[in-house]
């Protein structure tokens, strides 16, 4: 299988290729081909901008996983205008791509994320459930809607909208690992507030899942199956590094340091893979307590 990636550097990206690797051709779309290279490998080919492609419908399929972090930086005017065009702009590339292409790919799988459904407080979300307007909405909203304009009836769409990504190899664990491993791990706010997260293992083998699985179409949570909240997290947290967790950062602390996007961490989300499972895909680390102990071991 021939397959165009973007997003082939961050941390889902860079998993995946490793498991496609040997068994698939690989181009990835990158503004840095020399720093995309000394991750990814030279073996792999590389493409300055989607507009290098002169016929996206030789490839089998298209994995678009391309976006500003959306935690890393405070929301300012600016950076959402940045989270928003690194994900809308590069997506209407390649519908536009598919749209125009005569044989086009068979699967066209493009981000998202479980920001798509708001705040929800303690109740269970599939991916019917309505979500609650705001801005972590409202990014992902026309995300999904700009990836689902594909009018190309070969190429059938999921959007990926995916939780907490947990691995040893950076992403928001290495933050969150921090202050336990300087010994000053807690709680946040309430530490009622669910986290809903995958293993990085099993995010990579849902995304090959839906890959090459015909019938899969739409939205998808990248969740594990049980969520939890942040205090069972901070406690799972704790034992799996081995160091205390005694303290408690306060709300207002949280919205001090972080602003408007506290709300992600404070108000928190119950998100379940209900059409991941019915799909039959079976998860290695269902519990947060595997996934810790998997990653720390």
């Amino acid at each position: 299988m021939h397959i165009l990636l973007t997003g082939g550097t961050g941390l889902i990206g860079s998993a995946l290729v490793e498991r496609l690797r040997s068994s698939h051709s690989i181009t990835v779309v990158t503004r840095n081909t020399d720093a995309a290279k000394s991750k990814l490998g030279s073996e792999l080919s590389y493409l300055n901008s989607v507009n290098e492609i002169a016929d996206i419908g030789a490839f089998d399929a298209v994995i678009n996983l391309a976006g500003e972090p959306i935690a890393d930086k405070r929301w300012t005017t600016s950076q959402k205008v940045k989270i928003c065009d690194s994900r809308w702009g590069i997506t209407a590339s390649l519908v536009a791509k598919i749209n125009e292409s005569a044989s086009a790919p068979r699967v066209f799988i493009s981000g998202s994320a479980i920001g798509y459904y708001g705040r929800q407080g303690e109740r269970d979300v599939v991916e019917s459930t309505m979500p609650h307007k705001e801005f972590t909405h409202d990014v992902c909203s026309k995300w999904e809607s700009i990836a689902n304009t594909v009018t190309n009836n070969r190429t059938r769409v999921c959007t990926l909208r995916t939780g907490v990504v947990l691995s040893e190899n950076g992403g928001a664990l290495a933050k969150m690992a921090l202050p336990f491993k300087l010994g000053v791990g807690g709680t946040l706010g309430t530490a009622e507030q669910y986290l809903s997260w995958i293993h990085l293992e099993d995010m990579v083998a849902a995304i090959i899942h839906l890959l090459n699985s015909p019938d899969c179409e739409g939205p998808y949570n990248m969740t594990a199956p049980v969520p939890v909240t942040n205090k069972t997290f901070s406690h799972s947290l704790s034992k799996a590094l081995s160091r205390p967790c005694f303290f408690n950062v306060p709300a207002f602390v949280m919205k001090i340091a972080m602003g408007e996007s506290s709300d992600m961490i404070l108000e928190g989300q119950k998100v379940l893979p209900d059409k991941l499972t019915k799909s039959g895909f079976t998860f290695t680390y269902p519990t947060v307590d595997e996934a810790l102990q998997a990653i720390y071991s």
